[in-house]
């Protein structure tokens, strides 16, 4: 395989694309955030292994910048960051694995032999579609059968989580973290709230209605069903 490593501490790289080629692969290495970035886009890998704190440019912005790209190579955050928020951030953010440091070279091997074997990752889609409601997320644009709602930079990241996850039940619990960011149950109707202002919007001006309560639980936006 043909693998980039962006690391900045010269001894962790050395040893670690010492370890690649003795093992077949080729390993180029860059040292700086930014010309890692571009070299990832400007060439072709099978597997990218980066640092989270580097110079120029951090390895979470790398990654995102290389899925808003649509570059779709897996990859592997390499850190002695290794908190739970964190590993869950690497990942939310692109990443495809993480692994932390101190780590054994054995396991990194073995993580990144089971990336390059993963079949190509479909292109992201842009543009949500559930019935006749469609949102676009890069115009950042909500449409009704074919009409333009206005919605609020909350409610378009509320939207988002219901369409992404259609004809599923999303807790208040999962729209608290993936919305607002909360790890714990404010004790407030915040939730409940802008349910209300986003079913005011994308359901009562139109026949059919898409999102759901499911009581007690949490709520469901999915295509009117029939029988």
């Amino acid at each position: 395989m043909r693998i980039l490593l962006i690391e900045d501490d010269t001894k962790t790289s050395d040893y670690i694309a010492k370890g690649f080629s003795e093992a077949g692969h080729v390993c180029d290495v860059f040292d700086d955030g930014r010309d890692g970035l571009f070299q990832a886009q400007r060439e072709a890998y099978d597997v990218i292994v980066v640092d989270r704190m580097l110079p120029g440019l951090d390895g979470l912005a790398i990654v995102r910048s290389l899925r808003a790209a649509k570059v779709g190579t897996p990859a592997l955050f390499l850190t002695s960051i290794g908190g739970v928020d964190d590993r869950v951030e690497g990942l939310e953010a692109g990443g495809d694995d993480y692994l932390v440091k101190p780590f054994a070279f054995s396991e990194l091997l073995a993580r990144v032999n089971a990336l390059g074997r993963r079949p190509p990752v479909q292109e992201q889609r842009t543009v949500l579609k559930v019935a006749d409601l469609e949102l676009d997320l890069i115009r950042r644009e909500a449409r009704r059968a074919g009409q333009m709602i206005e919605l609020q930079p909350r409610e378009f990241t509320l939207l988002e989580v219901l369409m992404r996850g259609e004809g599923r039940v999303i807790t208040k619990t999962m729209l608290l973290e993936r919305v607002w960011d909360f790890h714990f149950d404010p004790k407030t109707s915040v939730v409940e709230t802008h349910i209300s202002r986003l079913r005011a919007k994308v359901d009562k001006p139109f026949e059919a209605q898409l999102l759901h309560t499911v009581r007690n639980t949490g709520y469901s936006l999915h295509a009117p069903r029939t029988g």
